[in-house]
């Protein structure tokens, strides 16, 4: 996506596509650098309050090296950067008889490479990003793919109107901002996505709308249904010895293999704080995904714990800007029955919004996010002041994608 540029500095041709590859190369490059630099590979195994935390803040960080040797030292302040993707989540009781299966069995985590499954008959269960993009990978190698979904999904391209990447053509403030009716929204979304190929065609109605779930994102799943390598299906209703029974009745026998895409959990197993930071299907009480409110001094911070419909790298960012200055003291939390209230809020938002799932806990819209953030430590672009200063620049802030530049006009 356009809008992933992890640093919000101004770029050369923001739509010149050789920029935007260059700007991914960098990225990769910057996380080796950081690897290497902080010596990022030895591995944190306890993060306890001091003895005296409630007056100093600080914390016992202790760490492993390659070599086995044990270090602690403290600090003033922590972030937690570990993201959600942590722990392959594979709920094989919701699978009777997977302990039949004679085949093999993985998470998509531990998939490598499709060449691996060369003429084997293959399922892959779950239809989300991971598992849409394995389908594609093994069914131009594998004898079969199957795709089984539980409640179908509706599924996008990378590029959008005119060849520019879709987060380019949606995330756009004058659109977050006209009122439009959530019905006609997800008509509108649903005709469009609809237009491309009908989705009942290929066995991928979704049994919810458009706005209710995360979308899929994939350019070729569609080609290769219609080819007939990859054939979709229900529900797995159980398994056995050799094969699967779906909820529709059809079986598949002489399966090889089969890749769960179920997703990710997360936890802090490091993280001695107390009961608040208990995570339970993947819901965790954090005032705008970062910080405890039970944490008398706000010395502890939890970055990129969120998931928003747009790009991950500048939320990061703007969540490390916030938490540097709580940290400084240049700005200040609510109080604890503040931040609760805020949270209570988000959470009851989310499920009336979203298909129950634990997927969609971490869910955040990408303008709206980053405007509250950024509210809080006064880089929120101001369109009016903005606009009397420099209207082509307002208007462009208005109407043009909207950038992590947009954060650094101002504050």
């Amino acid at each position: 996506m356009a809008l992933a540029l992890p640093i919000s500095r101004f770029p050369c041709k923001l739509l010149s596509p050789p920029c935007l590859w260059q700007e991914a190369d960098n990225t990769l490059q910057l996380i080796k650098y950081l690897i290497v630099s902080f010596a990022i590979q030895r591995k944190v195994t306890a993060v306890t309050k001091r003895v005296d935390f409630t007056i100093s803040g600080q914390w016992n960080v202790t760490v492993v090296d390659e070599n086995g040797k044990e270090e602690s030292t403290v600090f003033d302040a922590v972030m937690v950067c570990i993201g959600h993707h942590v722990k392959q989540h594979l709920p094989l009781d919701s699978f009777p008889g997977i302990d039949r299966f004679k085949g093999p069995y993985m998470h998509s985590r531990e998939y490598k490479e499709p060449w691996e499954y060369r003429d084997k008959c293959v399922l892959v269960i779950g239809i989300g990003n991971s598992g849409g993009d394995i389908a594609v990978e093994v069914s131009r190698h594998a004898a079969q793919v199957y795709l089984s979904t539980r409640r179908g999904a509706w599924v996008i391209n990378r590029i959008s109107d005119n060849g520019y990447p879709l987060d380019i053509v949606t995330i756009r403030r004058y659109l977050n901002v006209i009122p439009i009716p959530e019905a006609l929204m997800n008509f509108l979304a649903e005709r469009k996505i609809n237009s491309r190929f009908n989705h009942s065609n290929y066995g991928l109605q979704a049994s919810h709308r458009f706005k209710n779930q995360i979308p899929t994102i994939n350019d070729e799943l569609s080609n290769r249904i219609i080819t007939g390598s990859v054939i979709v299906k229900p529900n797995v209703a159980e398994f056995s010895e050799t094969g699967a029974i779906f909820d529709d009745g059809t079986k598949v026998d002489n399966l090889d293999f089969i890749i769960f895409a179920t997703g990710y959990s997360f936890d802090f197993p490091f993280l001695e704080v107390d009961h608040t930071l208990t995570v339970r299907g993947n819901v965790v009480s954090l005032y705008k995904n970062v910080f405890l409110p039970s944490l008398p001094r706000p010395t502890l911070a939890i970055i990129g714990l969120a998931q928003p419909r747009g790009a991950l790298f500048p939320v990061s960012e703007m969540q490390g800007r916030w938490t540097t200055r709580i940290f400084k003291g240049l700005a200040k939390l609510p109080d604890s029955t503040g931040m609760k209230k805020d949270i209570t809020e988000k959470r009851e938002a989310l499920k009336k919004r979203y298909v129950d799932s634990q997927r969609h806990t971490l869910q955040v819209d990408y303008i709206t996010y980053m405007d509250e953030i950024g509210e809080l430590i006064g880089v929120k672009p101001r369109f009016l002041p903005l606009f009397l200063r420099d209207p082509a620049l307002a208007l462009s802030v208005f109407f043009e994608p909207c950038t992590p530049y947009q954060y650094r006009l101002g504050g």
